[in-house]
């Protein structure tokens, strides 16, 4: 007999979306559930920038002293490597107090502190190793989550169903909602390796000879994506992965010395990238949001600022109508109307220059971008146009289109 759970709001998905939107219910007052499909947060190679639009959430929160003592780098520029040229393309020190820069802190950290937080209230409820996989329907209506457990089948019923569970949603899936898809010719193959011995400074992206590597400093280590043509792996595996070392070592000749730690491709795990978003995020009693909504690219690395927004305008949307009209269907379905209004157009921006970012790398890739010494033009645009530029693209990757903050009256005093 399957196990029965009832609650206002059913979260599925423990990701940044789905705890930071079961969180903000809690702290609100209102009962949530949030089914997270593993055991516990530990897993890697995931997106782990926390940039200043969350930052000043986490604060918001009151939790921006304990994520500070979290272990993490911080980045306050984005700079490039262009075949031997140091482009300083983004840089977050011309943003307002205290936030001036991305924070790189492993998401298991950051969730496992949200999660800690939104324990204290008593109207949240965690069930890991939950699979959510069907919603369940009443008269046309979605009423709530069947998932599967260590212990049997799980029902919640639910006022509202949020499917947060990532871009291979099961949950819409079951709900019949299907993305469209804006392709990208680029994967990325993570990997790590210890910093070399003598320092190198902080670059985002290496782009030489053809190949571009993102390198992304943590304490003792960097973590790196090669960009691949889609579908091409195979071909990296066949070659051999002395092959595959030399080719980071010739795209980022000061990891050369520590390329040998990459000993196998066991170590190295391909990311497939993908842009696509809904044409509509609701049904009647369910809403989808985050990567669930939208499949943002790594570029930029704003995936995870995205998805939190998504979560405090729901929160933002919803909690006052749930205290002034209650479950009322019709009002319910309203927010999630409004909730998809407000949140399009900032994703669709976004996507669109992550689209432009993805052709910029792909002619990088494809020839000389910067001639070595630079040409007049090329000249002009490094040190005329990019730092009129700079400051429009920190408040753009800092905090996205429209960035979101958790409205006054909305959290109730911390537990």
């Amino acid at each position: 007999m399957a196990q029965q759970l009832d609650t206002t709001v059913c979260i599925a998905g423990g990701g940044p979306a789905g705890i930071v939107a079961g969180l903000i219910f809690a702290r609100a007052g209102v009962d949530v559930v949030v089914l997270e499909k593993h055991a516990d947060f530990l897993r890697d190679f995931r997106g782990d920038t926390v940039h200043p639009s969350t930052l000043n959430l986490l604060d918001q929160l009151g939790l921006g002293e304990t994520a500070s003592a979290i272990d993490h780098s911080e980045l306050s520029a984005l700079d490039a490597v262009i075949d031997g040229i140091r482009v300083h393309a983004v840089d977050f020190t011309s943003l307002p107090a205290p936030h001036r820069y991305v924070t790189l802190m492993p998401q298991w950290d950051l969730l496992n502190m949200l999660v800690e937080e939104a324990q204290r209230q008593p109207s949240f409820r965690l069930v890991l190793e939950a699979t959510a996989h069907t919603e369940i329907q009443e008269n046309g209506r979605v009423v709530g989550i069947e998932a599967s457990t260590p212990d049997g089948p799980l029902r919640v019923t639910a006022a509202l169903t949020v499917a947060a569970d990532g871009r291979a949603s099961a949950v819409r899936d079951s709900l019949g909602l299907v993305p469209a898809d804006y392709g990208v010719p680029i994967d990325v193959l993570w990997f790590r390796v210890p910093r070399p011995t003598k320092p190198m400074r902080d670059t985002l992206a290496n782009i030489r000879g053809g190949s571009a590597l993102v390198t992304i400093p943590r304490p003792g280590y960097f973590q790196c994506g090669l960009l691949i043509r889609k579908g091409s792996f195979p071909e990296f595996q066949r070659a051999g992965i002395e092959a595959f070392r030399d080719k980071i070592a010739s795209t980022a000749p000061r990891l050369g010395e520590v390329t040998h730690e990459i000993s196998s491709f066991d170590d190295v795990k391909l990311l497939s990238v993908q842009i696509n978003r809904l044409p509509e995020w609701s049904v009647p009693g369910a809403i989808c949001i985050g990567d669930a909504a939208h499949a943002m690219s790594p570029a930029f690395g704003v995936g995870i600022n995205y998805a939190i927004q998504d979560a405090v305008a729901l929160a933002n949307a919803l909690v006052p109508v749930l205290r002034k009209q209650g479950t009322d269907a019709a009002a319910l379905d309203a927010v999630c109307v409004a909730v998809q209004r407000r949140r399009t157009l900032p994703t669709v921006l976004m996507q669109r220059m992550q689209r432009v970012a993805h052709r910029l790398i792909d002619r990088a890739t494809s020839g000389v971008v910067l001639h070595n010494p630079p040409r007049l033009r090329e000249r002009f645009v490094i040190a005329v146009i990019l730092p009129r530029v700079r400051p429009i693209l920190a408040r753009i990757v800092g905090y996205g289109f429209r960035p979101e903050r958790i409205a006054p009256g909305i959290l109730k005093p911390r537990a």
